[in-house]
């Protein structure tokens, strides 16, 4: 059945239809190009099925005629208005088909289709036999689909000569068209196609400039709610404009903005003028961009009395007719989206529009009267503009276009393309960005493998024809083509590539689900609407849309979103969705296309093997695997943030920011992904989630980077290792990370493992060899050690030779090694010990042991023990370590220990040579000469048990040189450090206790633990004190030592004096030898013979010790101690005994108290003791030890007997030291007040003399401190002050000032013997009474006619204070 066809004569394409019909039959290609409303669309297709006979012939006879439109709502819509024209239904004559619908059959004649689906045609059939005729609507667009389309007709034409193919286009570059197609005549020359220009429908329209200068880049920013406002210039002028065309007369104003942030403006501009401008008052101010919610858009297309201004972006430029307008403002700028070859991402920059699309904006006036366009830029501005917008393949990334071309065969590698007729071909530069996308996508092969592909099946084409197991076999399959089985799954799915590469890995995650729904989302418009701020609504829209905002991820958002809608959905009726949609600024429409595409794209992967359950999305337990899959499509939009610049760092360099409409703009992830990075006057990331950066290695290991640095050997692994760095496009998503080095460089690791595990001993083995091998090695270090030599074990090369030899090469790391050696100890156990003289470089027998002993024989029953050290550097212990138990250390001297030992002997004597002063020294030279001839001597002639070093080296050097060295000639500060032993103090346990090279500071400073030691060594047991006490025939002894529990015997009766009692009683701490007591405040009972013997001895190592036994001052306390020589047992004991008496004795200081004058109160009111009670307390104490004579007693008797005569003579004691201390006080505050009246410069050093003297007299605790003895000398010291005072306000200051000068001397002389004291020691007894000395010499100098208690004189101190040192 034929078609009835007929031609509306109001249109103008209807006029010059013989025209075309006739060209049409001459010609394979036309070219058509007409204005809007000229017809063409719809009348074009008439005119091609009557020329090629479609029209009459059957259906499929004569074939199709394919109609392409750019847009499915074009494609629909036109093939409803053609089937109207025609009579027929659609899928009749008339069909279509869009991506995921087709409403055609066998029927049809004319199919209306999107020119996607026409490429997708050429895949299976390449040829489009199908069709006889092809129209390419509105190709002036130039999308890529129709670049390609244009491209491959081209190239088909010469192939099918029966195929008609008309172009049309607006009148933007028709010519380009027609060259495209152009043929060669009987000449050899190009003829173009031919070009039938038909006009619309049109009125005049007047253009008018109002140039305004603005900078087109000038940084706004409508994707950045923080960018700085828009030029005021530019909105003033919209608002003139406005204004003026108002006053032309009626009709609705478009205006065209480059984008929403320019609109906004504008639109509160316009509202705060139209009701002071009479013309404009009742006007309706209308946005219109492509993200404006549904309704709103409706609100333009709908009819109205009053007169509209509509602000649009370029979206009304071409793509869709805003009826009623008759005026249009220009200015002159729109967005447009090109493709960065440096930063890899679409741009988004303000551009100076194209002559074409300026006149295409003014086209839009005129449409329903004279219209006027006025342009806000010069007609100079217009001309020099490029005449047309450049087309989207030379703006946009090439990707798609080349999977499509390569699935559709068009094309047999990327190298191809620069082959392929395009109408304006694309930057080889863009093809290379787009190519690389894909190889990150993994959709194409790599070049080196597409070739040994193509080789490899040419072979197998000219061998045998392929065996059994086909295809289905197990062998290895090479691709087909320059695509991938992921490139041609990709090519199949009507997706961007990004979305179709996470689709394919979400299959392999089981979300296949979450992503078919993520993917949908992306490839339309958010669903969630954006109110405008004069609505009101922005705030409660913001706070509806935060529900389902993730922190993690906006990509969840969708989920959550989608999950909430189909909730919704199941629970509400179809009106009740719509309202709620509505009510919560959501796109119904939209929500409706996202489940459409879902739906459409579920089914649409069923053949490429990914399984989606009918399930509900599950964004919490799938997160993990929702985002790998998203990943593997967003591999190049990733970045790890940077702290110091405050922004990504992204792949291949760039550098962007999150949007602050993201939910994870103030979270700032240290890694993300995004969905689309957008270039506005910076990179923004939309639509990001955070993820994993362990993830990429997993889906991307074709393009990571992995380098690798400083090998290194790990003894807790037992291998050698080596840092890795994994980098994907410049992003570190792994900065570093061990990893095994034998799977690089096995020769290295085997290297590393001998040298560090083997050589250096840098490992934890159980090997028996081993411990061999150490053994040895460190018993030849040890010997370099004690000779102070580096060259006697043989070098670390040579210990490397050794084991390289033995070990075989595939022995990298102990694992390996323990493998092989359990199976070669068998055949030789001794494989790899070290040959014990192969270790050693110089020759055994010219190596001196014995000078180099480990051991120091101090007699016949002690020896200690000798360690070296070796560090020339001094950083470290260097030198010979003479270890010493804490129990021998006051048995030693440090004498014999000067002559070092034997093999250092000769550096000792030399380093005493060069000590010399000049003038001696040079008698001996050359020194090291010298010095071996005197240490041979001294091995002759001297024995370094009984003999000092320094007087029989000097002697030596005398008999050899004839010189004689002067007293205190020898610097032993300029001899070093390592010949001069260290000595060691050992505790019990092992732990060093202290060390120095001065034996007897160590010896002061640790003299509490030696005693501690030696008592813990002397200690008796229970069982043997009990014994003791018996074999006394003490009662209360053997009641002391009876089995702890059983009865008690009578106490006895009270007798005088102290009360003796077992220790626990009396206070004593616990302690493990009776010698070693604390807490003591009774005479201890637990004594033997209730005694404390005169000495005690033991045998510690084979030496016997002694110690005696004494009570000790604890301050608070008394207690029992060790002391180690009689002398300081005498001073310690008295001092201890002191103590017990002041805790027994009853004290009289109440009494004293009560009985003082009150004079004396007076004196002590002023007492440096602070109060008068511890001031009496002081004095009491004092008192104890005045009537406590030199040699206390030992025994409870003894002890008994001094306890009755302190007690009986100690109020008077101390009421006589009380009356001296008032006349010392007394005397001090009237000192003190003279000192205070002196002004004379003159006697500036007599009075810091005096102060300086008061002060070491007068002090708290002075009084216990200096003994009664002492006490009572104090009154005729403050007597010398005042004669001393007197004599110099009398003249004889010259004198006063030279004896101040002898005394100073002295007393400097004291403080240094104090401060030689060694740290921790107390000063001995007849250090401290030179103090005394120093004020009866002062007596003796400044108040002669006093008298002095002892014989005084400087060199009387001075022989005190050597012997006190000593």
């Amino acid at each position: 059945m034929s078609m009835t066809i007929s031609y509306p004569p109001e249109l103008p394409v209807s006029a010059a239809r013989d025209e075309i019909v006739d060209v049409l039959n001459r010609h394979q290609v036309i070219v058509v190009a007409g204005e809007t409303g000229s017809g063409k669309t719809t009348q074009l297709p008439k005119m091609l099925a009557e020329v090629l006979g479609v029209a009459d012939a059957e259906p499929g006879e004569r074939g199709m005629i394919a109609h392409t439109q750019p847009r499915r709502i074009a494609a629909r819509s036109v093939a409803e208005r053609l089937a109207e024209e025609l009579g027929t239904t659609i899928g009749d004559d008339v069909g279509y088909q869009v991506r995921f619908t087709d409403e055609s059959s066998k029927k049809t004649r004319i199919k209306l289709m999107t020119d996607g689906i026409l490429l997708a045609e050429i895949a299976g059939d390449p040829q489009l036999s199908r069709y006889s005729g092809i129209i390419i609507d509105e190709a002036h667009e130039r999308s890529l689909n129709i670049d390609v389309l244009l491209g491959h007709v081209a190239r088909l034409l010469p192939q099918r000569p029966d195929l008609k193919v008309v172009i049309t286009s607006a009148t933007i570059d028709p010519e380009s068209f027609a060259r495209h197609f152009a043929t060669k005549d009987s000449a050899g020359e190009l003829v173009p196609a031919p070009i039938i220009e038909v006009s619309g429908r049109t009125y005049p329209v007047e253009i008018r400039y109002r140039p305004v200068g603005e900078d087109p880049n000038d940084g706004a920013d409508e994707l950045d709610p923080a960018s700085i406002p828009a030029d005021v210039d530019m909105t003033s002028a919209v608002v003139d404009a406005v204004k003026e065309l108002a006053s032309e007369g009626p009709g609705d104003i478009l205006v065209f903005f480059s984008g929403e942030r320019e609109i906004r403006d504008a639109q509160q501009a316009l509202n705060g003028v139209i009701n002071s401008t009479p013309r404009l008052r009742n006007s309706e101010v209308l946005p219109l961009f492509g993200r404006l919610s549904m309704a709103e858009q409706h609100r333009i297309f709908a009819p109205g009395s009053k007169r509209r201004i509509v602000l649009a972006t370029n979206v009304a430029e071409t793509s869709l007719t805003v009826p009623g307008i008759r005026y249009v403002v220009d200015t002159g700028l729109a967005r447009i989206s090109r493709y960065s070859t440096r930063t890899k991402v679409q741009r988004l920059p303000i551009e100076r529009i194209s002559q074409a699309s300026a006149r295409q904006r003014s086209g839009r006036s005129g449409r329903v009267a004279d219209g006027i366009a006025i342009r806000l830029y010069s007609e100079e501005d217009f001309e020099s503009r490029p005449e047309f917008t450049d087309p989207e393949i030379l703006r946009t990334n090439l990707a798609s276009v080349i999977l499509q071309m390569a699935a559709m065969k068009v094309i047999q590698t990327p190298d191809d393309i620069a082959d392929f007729p395009f109408v304006q071909a694309p930057p080889a530069r863009a093809v290379r960005d787009g190519v690389t996308l894909l190889r990150e996508l993994g959709a194409l092969t790599e070049p080196a493998q597409h070739n040994t592909g193509q080789q490899q099946q040419r072979q197998q084409q000219q061998g045998k024809p392929r065996g059994r197991r086909g295809r289905r076999g197990r062998g290895p399959q090479q691709p087909r083509g320059p695509l991938t089985r992921i490139g041609r799954d990709l090519a199949r799915l009507p997706v961007d590539v990004r979305l179709g590469r996470m689709i394919l890995e979400a299959a392999k995650h089981s979300a296949a689900t979450e992503v078919l729904v993520i993917a949908a989302a992306l490839s339309i418009q958010d669903p969630r609407e954006r109110p405008s701020e004069e609505s009101g609504n922005r705030a409660k829209g913001a706070e509806l849309h935060a529900r389902f905002a993730d922190k993690k991820s906006d990509f969840t958002g969708l989920l959550n979103l989608w999950r909430y809608l189909q909730e919704q959905q199941r629970e509400l009726s179809s009106s009740a969705f719509r309202r709620m949609c509505r009510a919560e600024f959501i796109n119904y429409l939209r929500v409706r296309e996202w489940q459409d595409l879902f739906e459409q794209l579920r089914k649409l992967v069923k053949p490429l093997r990914v399984s989606v359950p009918n399930r509900d999305v599950d964004p919490v337990n799938k997160h993990d695997a929702i985002h790998m899959a998203l990943l593997s499509g967003l591999l190049s939009h990733i970045g790890s943030w940077d702290e110091r610049k405050r922004e990504y760092a992204g792949a291949r360099g760039t550098r962007f920011s999150i949007f602050p409409g993201s939910a994870l703009a103030q979270r700032k992830p240290e890694f993300a992904m995004a969905a689309e990075l957008v270039e506005t006057s910076r990179l923004w990331a939309r639509t990001v989630a955070e993820f994993n950066p362990d993830w990429v290695e997993k889906v991307a290991p074709h393009l990571i980077k992995v380098s690798h640095s400083e090998p290194h050997w790990s003894r807790k692994q037992g291998a050698a290792l080596i840092y890795e760095k994994v980098t994907l496009f410049g992003v570190t998503v792994v900065p570093r990370r061990r990893a095994q080095l034998s799977r690089l460089d096995r020769a290295l690791a085997r290297e590393l493992f001998i040298r560090h595990a083997l050589v250096e001993g840098d490992w934890d083995t159980h090997h028996a060899f081993f411990r061999r091998n150490l053994k040895r090695l460190r018993e030849v270090e040890e010997m370099q050690t004690r000779m102070r030599r580096h060259d006697l074990l043989a070098d670390d090369h040579a210990l490397f030779d050794f084991y390289d030899q033995r070990i075989p090469e595939h022995v990298t790391d102990q694992r390996a090694l323990d493998r092989w050696w359990k199976g070669a100890r068998g055949e030789n156990p001794h494989l790899l010990d070290f040959d014990p003289e192969k270790l050693l470089q110089a020759d055994g027998e010219e190596l001196d042991h014995d000078a180099y002993p480990q051991q120091w024989r101090v007699d016949d029953d002690l020896s200690l023990e000798l360690r070296y050290a070796f560090d020339p550097t001094g950083a470290g212990r260097d030198g010979v370590y003479v270890r010493v138990p804490i129990v021998f250390l006051n048995q030693l001297s440090p004498e014999p220990f000067q002559w070092h030992v034997p093999g250092f002997r000769v550096e000792l004597i030399t380093a005493l040579i060069r000590s010399l002063p000049k003038q001696v020294r040079k008698a001996f030279v050359p020194a090291p000469d010298v010095a071996q001839a005197a240490a041979d001597a001294l091995a002759e002639d001297f024995d370094p048990a009984t003999d000092a070093l320094l007087p029989s080296l000097e002697l030596a050097l005398r008999r050899l040189r004839g010189e004689v060295i002067p007293p205190g000639s020898w610097d032993l500060e300029r001899v070093p450090d390592y010949l001069k032993p260290t000595f060691q103090v050992i505790g019990a346990r092992g732990k060093i206790l202290g060390d120095s090279k001065d034996l007897r500071a160590l010896q002061a400073q640790l003299a509490s633990q030696n005693r501690a030691a030696i008592a813990s060594e002397l200690g008796v047991s229970a069982e043997q004190l009990g014994e003791a006490k018996r074999r006394a025939g003490g009662k209360q002894a053997a009641t002391n030592s009876g089995k702890q529990g059983g009865k008690s015997a009578p106490k006895p009766a009270p007798m005088p004096g102290p009360k003796a009692n077992a220790a626990t009683a009396s206070g004593a701490d616990t302690a493990s030898s009776v010698w070693e007591q604390r807490g003591l405040t009774e005479w201890p009972a637990d004594l033997p013979e209730q005694r404390l013997p005169h000495e005690v001895s033991a045998t510690v190592r084979g030496r016997d010790i002694t110690g005696y036994p004494g009570l000790t001052d604890l301050k608070n306390t008394a207690g029992i101690t060790i002391y180690r020589s009689v002398a300081e047992r005498t001073v310690g004991h008295r001092r201890g005994t002191i103590r017990l008496l002041a805790l027994t004795v009853p004290s009289p200081q109440r009494y004293v108290m009560d009985h003082l004058t009150s004079r004396e109160k007076i004196a002590f009111a002023r007492t440096p003791h602070g109060n008068v009670d511890t001031f009496v307390k002081d004095a009491v104490y004092a008192a104890v030890d005045q009537l406590t004579p030199p040699q206390a007693p030992l025994d409870e008797a003894g002890f008994k007997a001094l306890f009755n005569h302190v007690r009986g003579e100690l109020i008077e004691t101390t009421l006589g030291l009380i009356k001296s201390l008032e006349k010392t006080l007394a005397s001090a505050n009237r000192i003190q007040a003279r000192l205070d009246s002196i002004t004379s410069n003159a006697l500036a050093d007599t009075v810091s003399d005096i102060r300086s003297q008061l002060r070491g007299l007068l002090y708290p605790g002075f009084v216990a401190a200096a003994g009664g003895h002492n006490v009572m000398h104090l009154p005729r010291y403050m007597e010398a002050i005042e004669k001393r005072l007197d004599k110099v306000e009398a003249g004889a200051l010259t004198r006063d000032l030279e004896n101040t000068d002898i005394i100073q001397d002295l007393e400097d002389a004291y403080d240094d013997a104090l401060d030689a004291v060694p740290q921790g020691a107390a000063p001995s007894e007849k250090l401290l009474d030179i103090k005394w000395l120093l004020e009866e010499q002062r007596v003796s100098l400044f108040a002669q006619e006093l008298g002095t208690a002892r014989s005084v004189s400087p060199k009387r101190i001075r022989t005190a204070l050597r012997e006190a040192q000593h």
